[in-house]
């Protein structure tokens, strides 16, 4: 189950969450020697990551990757890499170590084993999973009706990345996604929400046992790692 933290405005939420995740990520190097972090895309979390990338985290024993991508070309303002690379591993986080999810791969499908590969190779459990809310019920790539979510939800299934192809009618494209396998292989989730609506979504999802309606509830409603929302209007 999740735990709701409200804040008056974006700036006290992202410097709480900035220094929430370093601490992980300093307990992560202090433990092992070195830490990961998985974050998202989107829009939402670009001031965040300019305040993270300022942070005095143990960046260059730091691996980061993507909850998911699109699958475009990384030079594309749609690229979740080109947001990571030009909002967050800049600064001082410049010295951490980024596993991207995109490859030269034609289609996703075909990249499931080296991007699973990729993922296997970085220090797990993850110290920190960053993950955004879609007002449909999403997280990461576990899209509503998308080709290929049943797999990707299957918590029995050993693979850390899986190919999705959202419904047509939602011009969301064709991605890669880490797996909820991947995901609660975490030792903290940190849900990141933004707005009234994202707020009311987030109460909607937090009850009610659909997980194909609403994936974000596989990450919610589960008991196995500790989950933290945080929201400011």
């Amino acid at each position: 189950m999740s735990e709701l933290r409200e804040f008056a405005d974006a700036r006290a939420m992202n410097r709480a969450l900035a220094d929430a995740i370093v601490e992980r990520l300093t307990a992560g190097v202090a433990r092992n020697g070195r830490a990961s972090l998985v974050v998202p895309g989107g829009t939402t979390p670009g001031d965040l990551f300019d305040v993270l990338a300022t942070t005095d985290a143990p960046w260059k024993d730091v691996w980061v990757t993507l909850s998911d991508e699109r699958w475009v070309d990384p030079a594309s303002e749609r690229s979740n890499e080109r947001l990571i690379r030009t909002r967050l591993l800049k600064d001082k986080a410049a010295a951490a170590r980024f596993v991207p999810l995109k490859t030269p791969q034609a289609h996703a499908n075909a990249a499931e084993a080296d991007t699973g590969a990729a993922i296997a190779a970085m220090p797990r459990p993850f110290d920190a999973v960053l993950l955004g809310l879609g007002n449909d019920g999403h997280t990461a790539s576990l899209i509503p009706g998308a080709d290929g979510l049943s797999r990707a939800l299957d918590r029995s299934d050993a693979a850390l990345t899986r190919a999705i192809r959202p419904p047509d009618n939602t011009g969301m494209g064709e991605r890669i996604t880490l797996t909820l396998h991947a995901i609660l292989e975490a030792r903290w989730i940190a849900l990141l929400i933004r707005g009234a609506e994202k707020l009311d979504t987030y109460r909607k999802v937090s009850t009610g046992d659909d997980v194909l309606a609403a994936p974000v509830r596989a990450v919610l409603r589960q008991h196995a790692v500790p989950v933290t929302a945080y929201w400011a209007p």
